[in-house]
């Protein structure tokens, strides 16, 4: 036993007591404007970063699975959040898998996972939301277990209204916040850098008021009653009608969700999503509650989008809807991530989505640096804000600074005082640095003419990663290639020398007119006259210099990528591009081609990275069909593809393919917008249960076939929604008619074949979308006997564009209403809408309507 002296003690006392009042000094506090502040410095809260779940259900049973080291996982994916400068954490921690029947907390090895994540997340600096409770199962997407939880007993309704069920949460709340993590040795509710508690995820409450105040009431004090000091959030995007009754439970603030591309396409979306997320508007934006309570994003994402344009956009309108902090949902651990198989309407790792992990990373630089509540206007005209740029077409974001230049693809934007940045960070190609991988790389001043540089490896989809998911799907590939970087930094000069400083990178490299070869890894960059004592494991900020986290190459045989045009109008030239997924540079990729009967046999040439070309001319485009190969030579041996055999096009033997098949169509022959009987399947609308494609009976030809009972529903989240009764549908087309643009610019008509149902006329508004979100229609009645309806463009006015595909929250704005919108022209239409609702009398809108399209084309 160890005895202390009167002395001692006292300083043990008074130790306690100092670390104590820090503690209380740094916890977060909501001030009379509902803002977080840390207690410490009365600072503004700010943080950004992502949802992330290897601990529990699905990723915890795949890495099992496949043998994974966890927790060297979880070390190298919380290196990749620093590395894009998340400093934020959100979960919705699987109660399910860490609790037992009665609430209590289950010491287990789920539990042990978390907090070892924590302390390392902590060890980078990021700060934290926890959510205690999910009351999911732990299976999706696989089958749920039969797990020990009180959630699994009772389910989530039942644990909104069982008295016992209420209990078990109640004993479960202040067992969590009272865990000790063993890796820090602190309280979760004395730790911090966790800034509060979101009680639980998505409750979606359906009682009367006064039993949902008295519901949360009880879990905010079964946290106040551990001592916890902290903000207590609700979900209050649920169920808005409820609204008085979160803010009256004693709540600190309120949790809110965006996923403004609806769930679940089961396919990439095309086309412009800008307008999807131009506002985020809260309905009750004006109750007192909300003004004096915190206002955060737990879980957001544009699902299905395979782009990276539009992160800083939904940032933008965060931030102006009042959002301090926010969290991505959600980031796929990179030992799966290359089957997309967690949750398959989102994909995110810095790996596998680079663009999409610097929008990301463009999507925190916008919530440190844009206030609260300020607005750049609607777009199209709040595009370029406070530094950063948005560009659809192209497929861009960026940020320029005096001292920062990020993007997420390429740019030709020009650094006005290069010889002022610290950071670089992008894909592919700028004014800063050329570079033909696809990967992502980052460059960052450590001091005077030393920089370091991180490359990621090379990250090619090969197949649509939003379709059904399986573990024995691979939906994207790895590969280590070395690639030429030119980097232009005054800095560095065009003469620096480059070392490679990461695990088994011991390169040593000079650079000529600043241009160097590397591979992926990562570098130490010194300017020729710089002598510098900078080390390998010196740290630098939250990294080390030598850190490098990657896969290696997963290319197991050589793929080609190539989607033929929908259509070609005879008397163009057409270029086939394709990327060529191989470990090395192959030797040869030609194209054959076959007009008629003359073969033709041309070198598709290296554009850019995986990318070849070659063009088809003009005079060999003529009616018909036109068929075609491409073949790549690797180690000698020729391959052809689309069916990967071993052969040649010029072999006398040559079989076994099909090749690719385009029609080519006389000029001015009509240009199919939507054909029913193959375009369905990417017809967004909501779901409904009469809908279905059905054959005519013609060969080749279907009906898409929508019967609405109703135009209008009560929505259970929001009752105090005002009714609008539209049922509308979208479907892009602008990838599908790309060979045949001419012809569609010069059209004059647009022809719409389709019948009613329920043997009654129905009215149906037609709208072509432009690039820039608004709309141009006319209304035609469609009648029970199939027939064409012929629409001369001329006629088409400006109408009101639906946000589609429906986003959630569902209280979020029906339609998008474009700022100063271009003037209608063919050439800026990507989209038809297809809405019933507008121009139906007022004693008509509670009936039945119903339509069954067959096609609509322009002439």
């Amino acid at each position: 036993m160890k005895i202390f002296s009167k002395a001692g003690l006292l300083l043990i006392a008074a130790l306690t007591c100092s670390i104590v009042y820090a503690q209380k000094s740094t916890d977060v506090y909501v001030d009379k404007n509902g803002i977080m502040r840390w207690g410490n410095t009365r600072e503004e809260v700010k943080g950004f970063g992502v949802n992330y779940s290897v601990p529990f259900a699905h990723a915890y049973r795949t890495a099992k699975k496949q043998g994974i080291d966890i927790e060297k996982a979880i070390n190298q994916d919380v290196y990749h959040f620093a590395r894009l400068g998340f400093d934020l954490y959100r979960v919705h921690v699987w109660d399910t898998e860490i609790s037992d029947t009665l609430g209590n907390l289950l010491e287990n090895e789920n539990l042990r996972l978390f907090d070892y994540m924590v302390k390392k997340m902590k060890e980078r600096g990021m700060k934290f939301v926890i959510t205690p409770i999910a009351f999911w199962g732990n299976g999706w997407p696989e089958p749920d277990e039969s797990t020990l939880g009180f959630s699994h007993k009772y389910g989530k309704d039942a644990c909104l209204t069982n008295p016992d069920a209420i209990k078990a949460q109640e004993n479960y709340l202040a067992q969590f916040v009272n865990h000790v993590n063993p890796y820090t040795g602190i309280a979760y509710k004395h730790d911090p850098d966790v800034i509060a508690f979101e009680v639980s995820n998505e409750p979606h409450h359906r009682e009367a008021p006064e039993k949902v105040t008295a519901f949360i009431s009880r879990m905010v004090k079964a946290v106040r009653s551990t001592g916890c000091k902290k903000p207590v959030l609700y979900n209050i995007s649920h169920s808005i009608h409820l609204a008085d009754a979160y803010y009256k439970a004693g709540i600190q603030g309120g949790t809110f969700q965006w996923y403004p591309t609806g769930l679940g396409a089961r396919h990439e979306l095309g086309g412009n999503l800008l307008p999807n997320v131009d506002r985020y508007v809260i309905p009750f934006a004006n109750h007192t509650g909300f003004k004096k309570s915190a206002k955060i994003v737990y879980e957001f994402d544009a699902a299905d989008v395979g782009r990276s344009y539009i992160y800083p956009a939904m940032a933008r309108s965060f931030r102006e809807a009042g959002i301090q902090i926010a969290t991505y949902f959600s980031y796929d651990p990179t030992y799966m991530a290359y089957a997309n198989t967690e949750y398959g309407t989102h994909y995110m790792n810095l790996a596998y989505t680079p663009q999409k992990a610097l929008s990301l990373m463009l999507s925190s630089e916008v919530f440190h640096n844009v206030p609260m509540y300020k607005s750049f206007g609607r777009y199209p005209q709040n595009t370029a804000f406070n530094g950063f740029r948005i560009d659809y077409e192209n497929d861009l974001a960026e940020l320029v600074t005096e001292k920062k230049f990020i993007y997420t693809n390429s740019t030709d934007t020009k650094i006005s005082s290069p010889e002022k940045l610290e950071q670089v960070a992008g894909s592919e190609n700028s004014t800063i640095v050329k570079y033909e991988g696809t990967g992502a790389y980052f460059l960052d001043r450590i001091k005077e003419g030393v920089w370091r540089l991180e490359v990621m490896p090379d990250a090619i989809w090969i197949e649509d990663p939003f379709e059904r998911t399986s573990l024995k799907r691979e939906v994207a590939v790895i590969n280590w290639r070395s690639w030429p970087m030119q980097i232009n930094l005054p800095d560095l000069g065009s003469d620096y020398q480059a070392v490679g400083v990461n695990e088994g990178n011991r390169v040593s490299l000079n650079a000529n007119n600043g241009m160097i070869t590397v591979k992926p890894g990562t570098y130490l960059l010194e300017r020729k006259d710089i002598t510098t004592d900078m080390s390998a494991s010196s740290t630098w900020k939250n990294l080390v210099i030598n850190e490098f986290a990657a896969l290696p190459s997963t290319i197991k045989e050589t793929k080609v990528l190539h989607k033929p045009a929908g259509e070609l109008t005879a008397g163009n030239a057409y270029t086939v591009t394709a990327t060529i997924v191989s470990k090395d540079e192959p030797e040869k990729v030609e194209l054959h081609a076959w007009t008629g009967f003359r073969p033709q046999t041309l070198t598709m040439t290296r554009q850019h990275g995986y990318t070849y070309a070659a063009t088809v001319q003009a005079e060999h485009i003529q009616p018909g069909f036109l068929r075609y190969f491409i073949s790549v030579k690797e180690n000698g041996n020729s391959y052809t593809y689309p069916s990967g055999n071993q052969t040649h096009p010029a072999d006398w033997d040559f079989y076994g393919d099909e090749g690719y098949r385009v029609a080519v169509v006389p000029e001015k022959s009509p240009v199919y917008l939507f054909n029913a009987a193959t375009d369905s399947d990417k017809l967004l609308r909501q779901w409904v249960r009469s809908s279905a494609v059905i054959p005519t009976g013609e060969p080749g030809k279907a009906e898409v076939v929508v019967n609405i009972e109703q135009l209008f529903r009560e929505d259970p989240e929001d009752k105090n929604k005002r009714p609008v009764y539209d049922y509308s549908m979208k479907y892009f087309f602008g990838s599908k008619i790309s060979g045949r643009l001419p012809d569609f610019v010069q059209a004059n008509e647009l022809v719409v074949r389709g019948r009613s149902l329920n043997d009654k006329p129905c009215l149906m508004q037609v709208a072509l979308v432009m690039k820039d979100g608004s709309a141009y229609g006319t209304i035609i009645e469609l009648k029970p006997e199939s027939e064409e309806h012929i629409i001369p463009v001329s006629e088409l006015k400006k109408v009101r564009t639906v946000t589609l595909p429906r986003p959630y929250p569902t209280f979020l704005s029906y339609y998008f209403e474009p700022d100063a919108a271009e003037n209608f022209s063919l050439e800026n239409a990507e989209s038809i809408q297809l809405s019933i609702g507008p121009g139906i009398p007022q004693d008509q809108l509670t009936d039945k309507h119903g339509v069954a399209l067959e096609s609509i084309r322009v002439k």
